[in-house]
């Protein structure tokens, strides 16, 4: 399980060394804040009064407020329908723009979608700022964590994903925070105060994003490489060795250059399925889409109100804690991950979140509506969401790592794309089989998606391979060696090897001329 990876990766092995680019990667990874917000903040809505006095209807035989299944599902998937389309327009808006102006476009679709959901009481706009918003996410996520990917050391990569979905964390804990604060309020601010804080996050990335450089790969490939150096040094920390810093430059110059030469003149779209580039697509898009092929969709969005139907009292605070375990579990991936590799934690962590479902669909089964069932619920809920936490970074960080320099963002896109879309499914079809007005499954649900997990976790076992450590240009060089995935972490990037030897020893050679 813990075990030395062969890697060229010329850069000290230590944090302290990058404390600027992870102080970087740190303020870029405030997009997935976004994400988790509104999942949190969305999902408590379906239970709110205040909320539901304007967009529900009074269920005179129940005595109390309730939404329609129709309109529970449109504004929650309107938003990931948004995130589909604006996740498969990051490729050819990041090919030509770059990076840190598709966060900057994002904010701005944020703050229209924002301020017509505070302001409208009309369900047709509430709709249309939904699917806006949903853009505006998806143009966070991906930008985002294209960017993180890009800019982290190799061996700190997993470091920087586990705070993208610590962030993420942080929005869902507050989203529901806020949520159980507001929720007894039978007014528009009910809802209308866990709304506003969608401005504090994107108000704070954009003006720092004035002080941070592009990606120094993206840079490259599009001929700028004077710009891609200043970039680079601009996120290295000064401490680190003039011949580590020109043996990363020189990799990444080298492999952009090459890949430029084969890719000029074709369409990045149908290249992605040419040749190596098949095999590197396809794990990548499969591995994102990790995220609704487990269930989270529908546990994530519908938490608050599940354990209300599932005749869980306190709902609101249960869900707030069962959303504090997924911080729990990110956190304790950050403690292994520099020593874990990616295979064995989505091995664990998609084996355990598939038996967390059975368990209280069985739970559900044998005891329907008792307490006992209600509080089996709660408890593999918490633990579903810990260890769905624990993996899920590393999971979209391998989605982010395996295509080549140049099809990144168009192979990422279409990832985060289809996620969404599956996303969507769940979303859209949950209410169905949980609403006791659909299908009434309840818990029961879980049977489904324990088996979708099987499926993940084979599928894991026998493709997914193991890149911890390794720069991306040494990912690129394993793939056109045509290597199987059990033998990527043993594999000896000699031509990677051998331009880091070369650029370190004339860099040593040239200051000591230098001094001398």
């Amino acid at each position: 399980m813990v075990s030395t990876v062969v890697s060229a990766n010329p850069l000290q092995l230590n944090i302290r060394s990058h404390r600027k680019c992870l102080a970087i990667c740190f303020v870029v990874t405030i997009s997935s804040f976004q994400y988790g917000l509104d999942y949190a903040l969305v999902g408590g809505f379906m239970a709110m009064p205040g909320f539901l006095k304007i967009f529900g209807y009074y269920d005179e035989a129940a005595g109390k407020w309730a939404i329609d299944p129709t309109v529970q599902q449109l504004i929650s998937s309107l938003m990931t329908i948004g995130t589909f389309v604006g996740s498969l327009s990051v490729g050819p808006f990041s090919s030509k723009l770059g990076r840190r102006h598709g966060l900057w476009a994002a904010s701005i679709l944020n703050y229209i979608a924002t301020a017509v959901m505070i302001g409208t009481t009309n369900l047709k706009a509430l709709y249309f700022a939904r699917l806006l918003l949903g853009i505006s996410v998806g143009w966070f996520l991906t930008f985002a964590q294209v960017y993180i990917n890009e800019v982290a050391p190799a061996h700190l990569r997993g470091i920087v994903f586990a705070v993208y979905q610590s962030q993420l964390c942080v929005g869902s804990i507050v989203g529901a925070a806020v949520d159980n604060g507001t929720h007894a309020l039978l007014g528009k601010e009910a809802y209308q105060i866990p709304l506003a804080i969608f401005f504090v996050a994107p108000t704070i990335q954009s003006v720092s994003l004035f002080c941070f450089p592009e990606s120094p790969r993206w840079l490259m490939t599009r001929g700028k490489g004077a710009a891609a150096e200043s970039a680079l040094r601009r996120l290295r920390d000064n401490n680190i060795k003039e011949a580590e810093f020109r043996a990363e430059f020189e990799e990444i110059k080298t492999s952009v250059v090459e890949q430029s030469g084969r890719l000029k003149g074709k369409h990045l779209w149908i290249e992605m399925w040419r040749g190596t580039n098949r095999r590197r697509s396809f794990l990548s898009i499969a591995i994102i889409c990790f995220h609704c092929a487990n269930g989270s969709s529908w546990l994530n969005i519908y938490t608050t109100y599940f354990l209300t139907v599932a005749g869980v009292k306190e709902a609101f605070a249960l869900s707030t804690m069962i959303t504090c375990m997924g911080l729990v579990g990110v956190l304790a991936s950050i403690s292994i991950v520099l020593w874990v590799g990616r295979r064995v934690i989505l091995l664990v962590g998609v084996g355990a979140c598939g038996l967390c479902q059975l368990a209280f669909a069985i739970s559900w089964t044998v005891a329907p509506g008792t307490e006992i069932a209600a509080k089996l619920v709660v408890a593999f809920n918490a633990l579903f969401t810990f260890f769905y936490v624990a993996y899920a970074p590393y999971a979209w960080l391998l989605g982010g790592e395996l295509p080549s320099n140049h099809l990144r963002a168009h192979t990422y896109g279409v990832g985060t794309a289809l996620n969404f879309l599956g996303n969507w499914l769940g979303v859209f079809t949950a209410p169905y089989f949980i609403n006791p007005a659909g299908l009434g499954w309840s818990a029961k649900y879980g049977y489904i998606w324990f088996l979708s997990n099987i499926i993940v976790f084979v599928f894991t076992w026998c493709f997914v391979p193991e890149t911890r450590d390794r720069t991306l240009e040494e990912i690129d060089e394993i793939f056109e060696a045509k290597i199987p995935a059990r033998k990527f972490k043993s594999y000896v990037c000699i031509n990677t090897e051998a331009l880091k030897r070369a650029t370190m020893d004339e860099t040593d050679q040239s200051t000591v001329r230098t001094t001398g």
